[in-house]
């Protein structure tokens, strides 16, 4: 008998198929997302889950889903699941690593660049009618080239993100846990520093790390304030990495230039002083969408659940130590 499976949004029909293959499948193919207990009801008989980073997977729905033996996230972060709990019960969990980090890089460079030139700004002036002709000290942005990149979080994403830096002659400045290996340094034309040196020294400062209780509000007025005047920020890394309430007060002041974001606390809702910002670019939490990778995140995750429940280890398994729990099934 084919093990039961919930997907819990919109996925591609191929992933479907795949699925479908070798499980019995219920998907939410409506895409809106299930309330907590609508959550729990429909896992209740379910042996495993192909999730998003919308889902919330913690201790109490646990309990409500006593055959689930996988949990299979359609993201590279997993602070939508409470991983411990999930050991605890003997469930796998498994990501997406790899396949977005080109496509997340890009987007870190297109919010940036947007930033930085005033895209978003330029546009909503030009669609207005509010254009009247050229001017020498016209909408003025900074350079990019030849500036200092400013990483913190120097993972496979931060790693892609510094490597198209060199199209722009620009040195790269990294914080991170552990320092990368001289040959790689070189080969980045990345320097490692502390936080506090690269939030002085950086002209443009890019986000890219997990969220965890350590990286909640990583970033606030105190670090707001160690940045240049000049300075841009980019977040395409979580929601609560950034203070965001004192970003808003530090943009509205001019404390800092800019900031491109991709992900908000508290998401789809967001501060509302963002929205008065002409100097902030602001972005649906889309740096991975581009049809070619989603596709393949989607499809990562269904290889990730199938092998699970097949009994093997999932490429991409979070929680070794959940193979070593037993859980009644």
């Amino acid at each position: 008998m084919k093990p039961r499976i919930l997907v819990t949004r919109e996925v591609f029909d191929d992933t479907l198929a795949f699925l479908d293959h070798s499980c019995e499948v219920e998907s939410n193919q409506g895409d809106a997302a299930f309330s907590p207990g609508e959550l729990a009801r429909r896992l209740a008989d379910k042996e495993g889950m192909v999730c998003c980073l919308t889902d919330v997977i913690d201790a109490d729905l646990l309990q409500s889903a006593p055959q689930l033996r996988a949990v299979a996230n359609i993201a590279v972060g997993y602070n939508n699941i409470d991983v411990a709990a999930c050991s605890a019960h003997g469930v796998m969990v498994t990501n997406t690593p790899g396949v977005l980090d080109d496509s997340t890089a890009d987007f870190a460079w297109a919010l940036l660049l947007g930033a930085a030139r005033r895209v978003a700004e330029l546009d909503a002036t030009v669609r207005a009618g509010q254009w009247k002709g050229w001017q020498l000290k016209q909408w003025m942005g900074v350079d990019i080239h030849g500036a200092t990149l400013g990483i913190i979080g120097m993972g496979r994403i931060g790693q892609a993100i510094a490597r198209r830096a060199a199209g722009f002659d620009m040195p790269v400045l990294y914080c991170n846990r552990t320092r990368l290996a001289a040959e790689i340094e070189k080969r980045l034309n990345a320097s490692w520093v502390g936080k506090e040196e690269l939030l002085k020294r950086a002209d443009f400062v890019v986000l890219q790390l997990p969220y965890s209780k350590e990286t909640h509000h990583l970033i606030g007025a105190a670090e707001l304030a160690q940045m240049k005047p000049t300075a841009i920020l980019v977040n395409t890394a979580r929601g609560g990495i950034v203070d965001d309430a004192a970003l808003v007060e530090a943009l509205g002041a001019g404390r800092i230039r800019a900031a491109g974001l991709d992900v908000f606390t508290g998401e789809p809702h967001l501060h509302p002083g963002f929205l008065a910002l002409k100097n902030a670019v602001l972005a649906p939490h889309v740096a991975s969408s581009t049809e070619a990778t989603r596709t393949r995140m989607a499809m990562t995750a269904a290889r990730n659940l199938v092998a699970a429940l097949a009994g093997d280890t999932p490429p991409n398994l979070v929680n070794p130590d959940a193979r070593r729990q037993t859980r009644a099934i």
